[in-house]
C-alpha cells in the first residue's frame, strides 16, 4: 500500500502595529505566559494554558544573553520600533503529525527552527501546542515568533533597510543628474552625488522564503515519518500547484473562530462549510474506513467491559463518570512527564483503554494505582541508568569501527610506503600523496578514541556492537512499555483531580444559583 498524502497546514503572517497588534501579546499567546508590555503598559494574560507542550527561545550567537528571557526580548523589539505602522515580528503556525510524541516533536522542531531561522540571524520564540476540537480530534502544531530586524555583531538592533548605489551594466555608479542643469548633482561640500536605492538589509522578507520554509518543513516531516514507518506523506504545495481540483478552506481568523465556538455562524465560517460540503465526496473512502475501525473497536470494548464487571472499584467508577460527562478522558499535557514519550495520545484518552489498563494490571483502588506507579517509576529509572551506560559504550564502539574503516586503508598505504626505498618509494609516495598526507591526522584521531592500553580489534568490536545493540534495543522496548503504562497512570490520576475540581465548581455554582433564587423569592 502506498503512502497517504496529507495537505500541510502552514501559515505565515506579519505582526503589525498598524493593526493594533503587539509582539509581546503574541509571545504571551504562544508561550501561554503572562507578559507585561513596556510599550503600551498592558498586561497580557492568555486565556488557555492546558494545551502547551513546550516553549523555548533560540538565539543566534550575536544576540544578547538576556534575550533568552521572553519579556526582555519582545519588549526590546517593541521599543526598537518607533513608527505606528511598524512591522514587529513574523509568525508561523504549522500543523505537525499527531502520530509524533511530544519529545520527538520538540527535537525535530528545534532542528528545523535552528536551520531555517536562527542560522540566518533571527531570534526565534517557538512553542508546541496540542489542542483538541469539540469532536475530540487532536491537533499537534507549532507556533514560531521571529524577529525582523538583524542584529549587529555587538548585539544591537540593525536597520531593516539600507541605501546602495545604483550601478550600470559595467558595474559603475550611476550619476544623480540635476534636471535643470543636466549636470551631475553635488552636495554642499561640492562632492558628486550618485543614484541610490533602498533595499532590504536581509533577504528574510523575500516571498520565495515562505516557499522554501514550507517545503523544508514538509521534507523534514516526511523524512521523520519515513524513519518511524509512518505511511503518511505531507505535501506543502497547494491543491492548485499540485493540479488537484479541490478547494481548500479559508482562514477564518481569531474573532470569527471565537464566535463559531459559541455556536454563532459567521460569513467566513459559512464559506468553509460550503467548501467542506463540496469536498465531501473525496472523503467518503476515509469515512468508511473510520466506521469499520469504530465497529471493530466496539467489539473489542465489549470483551474488556465483560472482564471488568467483576472488578468494580473506585478507579473504574471515576473513569465511568468522566466517560459519561465527556465521552473520553482529558490529557495532562503540561504535567505529563511520561506522556511526552507517547505518540498515540488519542489512545490514552480512550475510556475503554483506561478500563482495560486498570483491569489487566489488577488495580483496585487509587492507592494501588499509586503503588503501581511508584514501582514502575523505580524500574524505569533502573533501566534508564543501564540504557544510558550501554548507549555510551555502543556509541564509542561504533565511532571506533567507523574511524578504523577510514584509517585502515590509509595505514596500509603508509606501511607499504615505509617498506619501499629509493626511486620506488618516491614514485609510490607521489602516486599516493593524498592518502599519505591524511595518515598523521587519522592516526591521532584513532589513538584518541582508544582507551588506555586498548588494542585495535575490529572483529571483536563488531561482535560487541551486535551484542550491545540487541541488549540496548530490548531495554528500549521495555522502557517504552513501562512509559506507556506510566502515561496511562498519569492520565487517570489527572482525571481524578480534574473531575473533583469540576464537581466542586459545579457545586459552588449550584449553591450560588440557589442563593440568588432564594433572595428573589424573599424580595417577592
Amino acid at each position: 500500500m502506498g503512502n497517504v498524502t496529507k495537505q500541510a497546514s502552514t501559515r505565515f503572517s506579519i505582526v503589525k502595529r498598524s493593526k493594533g497588534q503587539s509582539a509581546v501579546e503574541k509571545a504571551s499567546y504562544i508561550s501561554r505566559s503572562i507578559l507585561v508590555s513596556e510599550f503600551d503598559g498592558q498586561t497580557y494574560r492568555p486565556k488557555y494554558h492546558e494545551d502547551l507542550v513546550h516553549s523555548e527561545i533560540t538565539l543566534p550567537p550575536n544576540a544578547p544573553k538576556e534575550y533568552a528571557d521572553r519579556a526582555t526580548l519582545w519588549n526590546a523589539v517593541e521599543l526598537s520600533e518607533k513608527g505606528q505602522k511598524s512591522q514587529l515580528a513574523r509568525m508561523l503556525k504549522a500543523s505537525l503529525p499527531n502520530e509524533w510524541s511530544y519529545k520527538l516533536a520538540e527535537e525535530v522542531m528545534r532542528d528545523y527552527v535552528q536551520r531555517n531561522f536562527v542560522a540566518k540571524g533571527m531570534c526565534a520564540d517557538w512553542a508546541i501546542h496540542d489542542s483538541e476540537n469539540d469532536k475530540g480530534q487532536r491537533n499537534l502544531h507549532i507556533h514560531v515568533l521571529l524577529t525582523m530586524r538583524p542584529l549587529t555583531e555587538n548585539g544591537e538592533w540593525g536597520a531593516k533597510t539600507k541605501k546602495v548605489y545604483v550601478l550600470d551594466e559595467n558595474g559603475e555608479r550611476v550619476p544623480l543628474i540635476d534636471k535643470k542643469t543636466g549636470q551631475q548633482k553635488v552636495d554642499k561640500r561640492n562632492r558628486k552625488q550618485w543614484k541610490c536605492q533602498t533595499v532590504e538589509s536581509t533577504d528574510w522578507n523575500s516571498k520565495e522564503n515562505a516557499k522554501i520554509w514550507r517545503k523544508d518543513l514538509a521534507d523534514t516531516i516526511n523524512a521523520t515519518n519515513e524513519q518511524l514507518g509512518i505511511a503518511v506523506r505531507w505535501e506543502h504545495r497547494s491543491f492548485k500547484e499540485q493540479g488537484i481540483d479541490r478547494e481548500p478552506t479559508i482562514h477564518i481568523g481569531a474573532v470569527a473562530n471565537a464566535l463559531e465556538r459559541k455556536g454563532i455562524q459567521t460569513e467566513r465560517g459559512n464559506i468553509n462549510r460550503e467548501i467542506i460540503k463540496n469536498n465531501m465526496l473525496l472523503e467518503q473512502a476515509k469515512e468508511m474506513l473510520m466506521l469499520a475501525k469504530q465497529e471493530l473497536h466496539s467489539v473489542q470494548y465489549a470483551k474488556i467491559k465483560n472482564a471488568a464487571v467483576s472488578m468494580k472499584n473506585e478507579v473504574m467508577e471515576m473513569i465511568a463518570k468522566v466517560r459519561e460527562r465527556k465521552g473520553r478522558l482529558d490529557l495532562p499535557i503540561v504535567s505529563g512527564k511520561h506522556l511526552r514519550r507517547i505518540s498515540d495520545r488519542t489512545a490514552l484518552q480512550s475510556a475503554d483503554n483506561a478500563e482495560k489498563f486498570i483491569t489487566t494490571r489488577k488495580i483496585d483502588s487509587f492507592e494501588s494505582l499509586a503503588n503501581f506507579t511508584a514501582d514502575k517509576e523505580q524500574r524505569y529509572q533502573e533501566l534508564e541508568t543501564v540504557y544510558l551506560s550501554k548507549g555510551q559504550k555502543l556509541s564509542r564502539l561504533k565511532e571506533l569501527s567507523k574511524m578504523y574503516a577510514l584509517f585502515a586503508p590509509i595505514q596500509a598505504t603508509y606501511k607499504e610506503s615505509q617498506s619501499l626505498k629509493g626511486l620506488a618509494k618516491m614514485r609510490y609516495d607521489k602516486e599516493h600523496k593524498d592518502s599519505l598526507s591524511k595518515y598523521p591526522e587519522l592516526k591521532e584521531r584513532m589513538q584518541s578514541l582508544l582507551q588506555n592500553g586498548e588494542k585495535v580489534t575490529p572483529k571483536q568490536w563488531k561482535a560487541e556492537i551486535q551484542s550491545l545493540q540487541s541488549e540496548y534495543d530490548n531495554i528500549g522496548k521495555e522502557q517504552t512499555k513501562i512509559a506507556t503504562e506510566l502515561a496511562y497512570a498519569e492520565v487517570i490520576s489527572y482525571n481524578r483531580k480534574n473531575l473533583a475540581r469540576e464537581l466542586q465548581n459545579e457545586s459552588r455554582q449550584h449553591s450560588k444559583q440557589q442563593r440568588k433564587t432564594k433572595r428573589r423569592e424573599e424580595e417577592i
